[in-house]
């Protein structure tokens, strides 16, 4: 993930609107006590969410793929005031951690917390989505895609992490199941007639697809 100069990325920091005390105390937690540290959206990522769910005033998110709640923190900022955020993630072991900053937000009582598979949860979900951020099992991220796209909103947005994958999807000699998973879903996507699309290189890239009207 370590491949956008660290310098042209701590100035980016530096000129954009800084993290929450709360978000701060989450990424310093999170690096102390939790494995793979990196799979943190943080500082930049975060605002970066904020202000596009902020743009499009969600009455209702889903997140697939928790983690320990930063990036859950940040899209929920967006939300209408009787808006929700659905996040589902199938780590038992991160629940207590996760769920005990979500409990210190004033946007907690927002967030609908899941433990569960992804794939049996989201059918289940009636309600029309305004936003998806996507940022879990990179093998699924084409079924994924599959599950939420038609009960997204016409204008809605579908956001999807890590669809650079440490710069290795333009690296052919990676050949390893999650590149090339990543590689056929980001030309999957390319070809759906139903989303407009804009990938973005910024940290480990992200794909933004909006519903076609």
């Amino acid at each position: 993930m370590e491949f956008i100069d660290p310098a042209i990325d701590a100035y980016s920091r530096a000129f954009s609107e800084p993290e929450s005390d709360l978000l701060k105390r989450l990424d310093r937690e999170t690096h102390a006590q939790i494995l793979q540290p990196r799979m943190l959206s943080g500082h930049l990522q975060g605002r970066f969410l904020a202000l596009i769910s902020s743009l499009v005033q969600p009455k209702l998110i889903l997140e697939i793929g928790t983690y320990t709640g930063y990036s859950a923190l940040c899209l929920a900022e967006g939300l209408v005031s009787t808006g929700k955020l659905i996040t589902l993630d199938v780590n038992e072991e991160l629940e207590r951690f996760t769920r005990s900053f979500f409990d210190q937000s004033p946007l907690g009582s927002q967030i609908d917390y899941r433990i569960v598979d992804a794939k049996d949860e989201i059918p289940n979900i009636q309600e029309e989505i305004d936003l998806v951020f996507i940022d879990a099992d990179k093998r699924n991220y084409a079924l994924y895609f599959d599950l939420v796209v038609d009960k997204v909103r016409k204008g809605g947005l579908i956001i999807v992490d890590n669809v650079l994958w440490s710069g290795k999807v333009v690296d052919e000699s990676a050949k390893d199941k999650s590149t090339q998973a990543l590689r056929d879903f980001n030309q999957k996507c390319l070809q759906d007639q139903r989303v407009e699309n804009l990938l973005l290189p910024l940290r480990d890239g992200l794909l933004i697809l909006k519903k076609k009207a």
